[in-house]
């Protein structure tokens, strides 16, 4: 039995989510939501609510016991790319690119 949740479209660049998931990857749930709550990482608030959110869909939806949750997987995949443009120098123009990217949470329970 295993629980999802998933954030797409998240307006931080994959990379950035990446330092922080590996962090959790293999926790119990507790232990993941408590390297969150002090990692100073813009992408920290981001990924607690999407634990969070799957931690309430497993005991929810799925019957599971929350003190036996783990975080099964974790990643996170780069989402379509904003592109905008900004004047330089010169009557130049500079691409900026903002990135997104799509979270997912899977959780499940230990023996």
């Amino acid at each position: 039995m295993e629980s999802r949740a998933s954030l797409k479209y998240a307006r931080i660049s994959a990379r950035k989510v990446q330092i922080v998931i590996d962090l959790i990857r293999g926790k119990s749930v507790d232990e993941a939501l408590a390297i969150l709550k002090y990692t100073p990482k813009a992408a920290s608030p981001l990924v607690e609510k999407l634990v969070k959110s799957a931690a309430a869909n497993a005991v929810n939806n799925h019957d599971m016991k929350a003190d036996k949750l783990y975080v099964a997987e974790i990643f996170a995949n780069q989402g379509p790319t904003m592109k905008r443009v900004r004047a330089a120098t010169q009557g130049r123009a500079n691409r900026i690119r903002k990135r997104t990217s799509h979270i997912e949470v899977v959780l499940k329970e230990r023996e």
